[in-house]
Order: C-alpha cells, then structure tokens, then sequence
C-alpha cells in the first residue's frame, strides 16, 4: 500500500499521531517522507533533518558494532560476560555463564528491567528460551567499554555513525540537536519534556534521522563491513519466541508464534524478515523498524507519539510482501480500516 507512505499526513491524522518522519530502502535506494509537527504547541513542522528518539531501535544498531568488534578479534559470541565485568551481577552462578551471544539475542535469563519482583539474576538457565533484556544489552556495553578501552559513544562513532555516513546520530545528547528535535506526546496529544540523555546507553539511548537509520538498514540488507559469515549469523535463529509476550520470566505455556531472534534482530524465518521496535519515553515516542534482505527492501518509521505503532501496519504493507506475523506479536492496536 503505497498510498499510505504518500499520503502520510492523513495516515497520522487517522491515528492522533503529532508527527513522523519514515524512510524506505528498496534496491538500494532511499525515499523520506515527514508529516506533521515536532511539537503541538509550537507546531513547527517536521522534516529530513528532525531528530527522534529512537527507544530500542538503539539495539540492533549496537549490535552491529559489537559484530564489528567480533569480526577485529576482541571477543566472540561465546565470550563470557562475567569474565569481564563479573560485579555487573552479584552472587548468582546461573549468570556466570551468561554469553555475549546470549546477551544480543536475549536469552540470558535476566529481567527486561531490575525490579523489587524480578532482582538482577538469571531467572532460568541462559540459553533456554527468549525473554527480552535490557538489562542483557547494558551488562555487554560494559562488557565492550572494558574489553576495547572506550566508552560507548565514541565505540559507536567509529565503528557505525562514521563509516556509515550517519551525521546526526548519537547515544547522547548533541547540542546541534537543540533547534530540531520532536518532543514525546501523550494519547492527548500534550507535549511532555524530552529526555535528553547524558550517558550513552545500548539498549535505548540512540538519537537519529529516518534518513540516518535508513543507512544503517542499507548495512544490514548488504552487510556492509561485516565478514560474510558474521553477516549470515546475524540474521540467523539464534532463539525461538514462545511466548506472546516479549518476556517470559516465569515457566509458562509455550505457543507457536513464528518469531525467533537473531543477533540483536527479531525474526520472521518463513517470511525472511527482521525487525525491532522501540517504546520509549514511556511511552511518547513509538519506532519501528523492518526488512528483508531477500527483497533487498526495508523501512524505518519514527514517531513522537504513544499511538505511533498504529501507523505501522498500512506502513509495512507497502515496503514488503506478505503478512508480517512480528506486529501480531507485538499486539499493538491497528487503525481502523480507512473507509474513504
């Protein structure tokens, strides 16, 4: 459905989204296209140059640098995390043996975030099953920073924002952010302040341009300075997902939900698909991310309102074929369909 990358306008309009900028790569080529306003009050318009807080779109883009850093020999993926920042988790023989592997396709066993009712442990054997983790991606940029000497922001730089020619990306806050930039918006449509992070984090801290996200897509779809075995892993099953929801700390049932996860990507197998979403600020700024390597074709779609995801389906329907099982799983609410 073509029309609803063309008609943009209309489709946040539809779901009370206040702006959104969504770029397409197909066969190598990049087409942006922005709608609405950075921010209700002030209305001033969105466009190429807007940055968004992309949430845990930050994760795939890490790790690939972590590949980076596994194809130059600093580690691999059976490195042990305890090995190198053993203090990250206390008193816990289960995480011990927890992988860098494991960290990128979130099978460690540790909680999504630390809480009072899910402590900082694994809470089933690493390896097991999928249960997404923050947490797993925080302990592997400590991990990287101690291994390699640098902190993460200029790890990143090096490895990913320079050789991709991403020019408005960054895991902190950049002054020249400051005159175009979105702020996070309610289901009401009310402005809230925006997070500017001072420490870069891995697992959600990335601020970026649809156009710059949509080089790093182009990375993934070619494999761009990556060993064409790492490439090929990193899209490979890692882990399957059997659950409905994206975490499965306790034993529960297992049902068949088509999704598997790569090295720092979700995966649809039958349809040759990876994706990621992000959720951030809680929950005012919603992204999402999706291509296929086959079709040489992806998308990249941020927003800075909590109904973003509605956007997402009509979106996906027009860059790639099939039915996309990843925004099942996910359960956000579709818009209804346009009777126009």
């Amino acid at each position: 459905m073509r029309q609803a990358f063309d008609d943009l306008d209309a489709l946040i309009e539809r779901a009370g989204v206040p702006g959104a900028s969504v770029a397409v790569v197909r066969s190598g080529r990049v087409d942006l296209r922005c709608a609405g306003v950075i921010h209700t009050v002030t209305r001033v318009a969105v466009n190429d140059e807007t940055i968004f807080d992309a949430a845990s779109l930050s994760k795939p883009v890490f790790a690939y640098a972590v590949l980076r850093l596994i194809d130059a020999g600093y580690l691999s993926l059976e490195t042990k995390l305890s090995a190198w920042v053993p203090e990250y988790v206390d008193d816990d023989t289960r995480s011990a043996v927890v992988t860098v592997g494991q960290a990128l396709c979130h099978s460690t066993g540790l909680p999504n975030w630390r809480s009072a009712e899910f402590p900082l442990r694994s809470h089933f054997a690493p390896g097991q099953r999928f249960s997404y983790s923050g947490e797993g991606y925080t302990w592997l940029q400590k991990v990287v920073e101690r291994i390699t000497g640098e902190p993460l922001e200029q790890l990143m730089c090096s490895l990913v924002f320079q050789p991709l020619a991403m020019t408005r990306s960054s895991y902190v806050w950049q002054p020249a952010f400051e005159t175009n930039h979105v702020a996070p918006h309610d289901s009401a449509q009310q402005a809230g302040p925006k997070r500017k992070p001072q420490e870069a984090m891995a697992a959600f801290s990335l601020h970026t341009t649809a156009g710059d996200y949509a080089r790093f897509l182009q990375a993934v779809l070619t494999g761009a300075h990556l060993r064409s075995e790492t490439a090929s892993l990193w899209l490979k099953p890692h882990v399957s997902v059997r659950r409905r929801g994206i975490t499965a700390i306790r034993p529960g049932l297992d049902v068949d939900t088509d999704i598997s996860w790569g090295l720092g990507w979700g995966l649809d197998p039958a349809q040759g698909a990876f994706f990621q979403w992000g959720d951030g600020d809680q929950g005012r700024h919603k992204t999402f991310a999706i291509g296929s390597v086959s079709e040489q074709a992806a998308t990249v779609i941020l927003t800075n309102g909590s109904q973003g995801m509605a956007i997402v389906p009509e979106l996906v329907e027009g860059v790639l074929a099939g039915n996309q099982p990843c925004i099942e799983w996910l359960g956000y609410e579709r818009l209804p369909k346009d009777s126009s």
